[in-house]
């Protein structure tokens, strides 16, 4: 595998592959699908139309995440991505709400997901004869990718294009083996994670888990709608954006040297008042320093703010957004 600048490089650049491991999918059928699924989670899942998708928590009664999961809608079902070892719990906390709706919970976790993350990926899969037409972000379409059936979902994990490859007949090493045959180069998780926390994207049970409400995962123009009307937890998150700001929020930090955070490392304010802690960090191969995503005080939020995590400084980076 090349060093990890070059993955990020190429990253950014031109193509690169990225084993995502064994995310969750999990397949909504029936007439009631779209009905159904948006009475449990915090975005506009009616309006959706085929081709087009979205990203949303599953919240429970009180407003707090139980799940960050992506919403894709197809001709005849909706399909929900989230992270590895999730779909258990998601496909069963939705079947306990199914009475008499006409949906059908499919669960399709299977083998490894394939990441293809660059400005060049679009590309390279007209080459490889899938068309996807410019999905829009969190579309999927089938297509076939060597010979055979595959899913194309457009991601918004990194600031650069990405596609997912969802294999429909578990034939992982076909794709990862193929797709740097033709030309992507292989990319590690470690630059994976330096890709997603530049962009501020989450991992649930990471970096977000069922201690935060909503609008404490930095995602709320991308994530919630305040006008789909009543779903499970809408009263507390709908309360809170009436206050106009959450206490604490997920936040991207650029540490200007030392060690790699720990998971829980404390970020405290100049004066050595604790301003909250560290969630995911990693060396960025662009910097040579970690990068970081923390959950933050919002008294800790001005651009202007000093932070320290350990004995090095840390910036405040301007939350992102990706279209």
């Amino acid at each position: 595998m090349p060093d990890q600048l070059t993955q990020y490089n190429n990253a950014i650049t031109d193509l690169a592959v990225f084993d995502l491991g064994p995310r969750t999918q999990i397949e909504l059928r029936g007439s009631d699908r779209l009905s159904f699924l948006h009475n449990f989670c915090t975005n506009d899942i009616k309006k959706l139309r085929p081709g087009e998708g979205c990203e949303a928590f599953l919240t429970n009664i009180k407003g707090r995440i139980i799940g960050h999961i992506i919403v894709s809608a197809t001709d005849d079902s909706l399909w929900i991505d989230s992270v590895p070892g999730s779909n258990e719990f998601i496909a069963s906390h939705l079947d306990k709400y199914l009475i008499t709706e006409d949906v059908t919970i499919n669960d399709h976790t299977g083998e490894n997901t394939l990441c293809l993350i660059g400005p060049h990926a679009l590309g390279w899969l007209s080459n490889q004869s899938c068309e996807t037409n410019r999905l829009p972000m969190w579309g999927q379409l089938p297509a076939k990718l060597f010979e055979r059936e595959v899913i194309i979902r457009r991601v918004g994990f990194t600031l650069s294009d990405a596609y997912e490859i969802i294999s429909v007949d578990f034939r992982f090493v076909v794709f990862w083996d193929g797709s740097i045959d033709a030309g992507a180069t292989p990319g590690s998780k470690e630059v994976f994670d330096s890709l997603r926390i530049e962009a501020g994207f989450p991992l649930y049970g990471i970096d977000i888990t069922d201690a935060n409400i909503a609008q404490e995962a930095g995602r709320t123009s991308q994530a919630i709608s305040f006008n789909k009307g009543c779903y499970l937890g809408q009263e507390p998150i709908a309360r809170l954006d009436a206050l106009g700001h959450v206490n604490k929020q997920l936040r991207t930090l650029q540490i200007d040297g030392g060690p790699v955070p720990f998971h829980g490392s404390a970020v405290t304010l100049k004066s050595g008042e604790e301003a909250g802690h560290i969630t995911s960090a990693v060396l960025s191969p662009s910097t040579g320093h970690p990068i970081a995503l923390a959950m933050l005080k919002s008294t800790a939020q001005s651009p202007d703010i000093e932070l320290t995590v350990g004995t090095a400084s840390a910036t405040l980076l301007p939350n992102t957004k990706v279209t």
